[in-house]
């Protein structure tokens, strides 16, 4: 052994040795009792999640037990999995479930890519009176009721509305839409569709603004038109909100409208109109059938559930991007 190499073993041995870092105890307490304002801003929403979400839960224990009015309320009488047999085997529900499956892929292929294509157009806007114009018309009809909305459909295309007029006025003839059931799943998409689009647009115009502007800038210079900037820079800044909001829309997919949908329909649109949740109204308060309706309840809460983490799971595998 050289001097050198004894004399850096030396130099190591007596070197004091840094303590492990210990975690400080109670660490949550200060952090609660330093931030304790901003935590108190979650306790009524987690009240709120609490006494509306997971407390309501508990009731789906009679999909499998028998309820009767007056009786006890998580049932009287237990029965297994005989109302999930039930509806399995009952061609109703089957072509109830079909047309939510329906109405809400064509509610999903519509709606969700409209809000980005009105929110990169509107970026391109360089006038600002003119985008703001724009903007506030859009997004109006999100403040409005589904009752007003509803309304405003009856209006247009009633026998004397609106279309019909206009339809007539060049030689057509009036058409019933809303007692056509081929008319209705339509009708539906496009109300959703002008009420929501402005709103989600907002949501993807918030998003764009932090796109870094030096990317933009370095996309030219390479020689990109506006059209590979919007492919290469654009969308790609943005995908974090689209994947969020498409695995959101992924969980909303059987939760088609209920109160648009009865309002909208009538018994001679049921076969393209009935949806599971106008359904489970008909059945459980309207028959009085709890049990069964809490048994179909149950099963699209599952579906659901598993439409969302297939989702998530997918995004983050392919994308790299996910809720969680």
């Amino acid at each position: 052994m050289t001097m050198t190499q004894s004399s850096g073993i030396a130099a190591q041995e007596a070197a004091p040795r840094r303590p492990a870092l210990k975690r400080r105890p109670g660490g949550w307490k200060r952090a609660l009792k330093r931030d304790w304002p901003l935590y108190s801003l979650a306790v009524l929403p987690l009240i709120f999640l609490a006494i509306f979400r997971y407390l309501p839960m508990l009731g789906n224990a009679i999909a499998f037990r028998r309820f009767r009015p007056g009786g006890n309320i998580f049932g009287d009488e237990w029965v297994g999995t005989l109302y999930v047999e039930m509806f399995i085997n009952d061609p109703a529900f089957w072509n109830v479930f079909a047309n939510t499956v329906i109405i809400g892929g064509m509610t999903l292929v519509v709606c969700f890519p409209l809000p980005i294509i009105l929110a990169l157009m509107l970026n391109e806007v360089r006038r600002r009176h003119f985008k703001k114009i724009v903007q506030s018309i859009s997004y109006l009809p999100h403040f409005l009721s589904v009752v007003i909305v509803v309304g405003m459909v009856y209006q247009l295309l009633s026998l004397e509305g609106t279309v019909n007029q206009i339809s007539t006025a060049f030689g057509g003839d009036a058409v019933s839409f809303l007692q056509k059931a081929e008319w209705f799943r339509l009708i539906y998409v496009a109300s959703e569709a002008w009420q929501t689009v402005g709103w989600g647009t907002i949501l993807y115009l918030a998003a764009l603004t932090a796109v870094d502007d030096a990317l933009y800038e370095a996309s030219r210079i390479d020689g990109a038109n506006r059209w590979q900037q919007t492919w290469h820079v654009t969308l790609p800044g943005i995908r974090p909100t689209m994947v969020t909001l498409l695995i959101l829309n992924i969980g909303n997919f059987l939760n088609v409208g209920f109160e648009k949908v009865l309002l909208l329909y009538n018994p001679m649109t049921y076969a393209t109109g009935d949806v599971i949740s106008t359904y489970l109204y008909r059945v459980g308060l309207v028959s009085n059938n709890l049990s069964y309706a809490a048994a179909i309840g149950l099963f699209q809460a599952i579906i659901g559930f598993a439409m969302v983490m297939s989702a998530n799971f997918i995004s983050r595998r392919l994308v790299g991007t996910s809720l969680w």
